[in-house]
C-alpha cells in the first residue's frame, strides 16, 4: 500500500490550529524548539500574521485531508545588512516522521526563496538532530558552524549546528 499523496500549498488560516499542535508538541517535546511554554493561539495568529506582513511564506503538507507538516522563514538578523538572508524552520507531525515530508517541504522553502531573491538560507539546528542535520545536507546545506552550550532545555546544554545554503 502507498502513503497517499503529499499536497505542498501556502497555509491559510484555517491551518493555524494544527500548525499550533504541531509546533507545541515540538516545543514539549523535542529540542527542535527552544522555548520553554507552548505558544497560545494568540501568540500563533500574531506569528501568522507577522510572516504574511513581512511577505515570508508560511507552506503546509497535507496529507490524507490533514495538516501533517509546516515550514516557514524569517529574519536571520534584524540588520539591513542581512535582507538576503533568512532563516528557515521545519516541523512535521510527530506521525509523519521520517517520511520524507519534512524534505518536501523544504525544498519548496528554498524555491520560494530563490523566487524571492534571497542569497542564503540558514538553518539552526540543535547538535543532536542528526535527522535534522541529514535533511539540510540532502538539499545541499552544509554546516558553518557549532556554537555549543548556547542553548538550555530538558536540564541540559545544547549546541547549535548553523547550517547554510547559497542560493544564488
Amino acid at each position: 500500500m502507498t502513503e497517499p499523496t503529499i499536497e505542498i500549498r501556502d497555509a491559510i488560516a484555517s491551518d493555524l490550529p494544527m500548525i499550533l499542535d504541531i509546533y507545541n508538541d515540538a516545543v514539549l517535546t523535542t529540542t527542535a524548539v527552544w522555548d520553554d511554554a507552548p505558544r497560545t493561539p494568540a501568540a500563533q495568529q500574531q506569528w501568522f500574521e507577522a510572516k504574511q506582513a513581512q511577505g515570508y511564506p508560511v507552506l503546509v503538507a497535507v496529507q490524507a485531508e490533514q495538516v501533517a507538516g509546516f515550514c516557514s522563514y524569517g529574519t536571520f538578523r534584524p540588520w539591513p545588512g542581512y535582507r538576503f538572508t533568512v532563516e528557515n524552520s521545519v516541523y512535521t507531525h510527530r506521525a509523519y516522521r521520517r517520511r520524507g515530508m519534512g524534505r518536501q517541504l523544504l525544498a519548496r522553502l528554498i524555491e520560494r526563496a530563490c523566487e524571492q531573491g534571497m542569497h542564503s538560507i540558514i538553518g539552526g539546528i540543535e547538535a543532536q538532530n542528526l535527522a535534522s542535520i541529514q535533511l539540510h545536507e540532502s538539499l545541499g546545506y552544509t554546516q558553518a558552524a557549532c556554537l555549543h552550550q548556547v542553548g538550555y532545555k530538558f536540564d541540559r546544554w545544547l549546541d547549535l549546528v548553523l547550517m547554510e545554503r547559497r542560493l544564488s
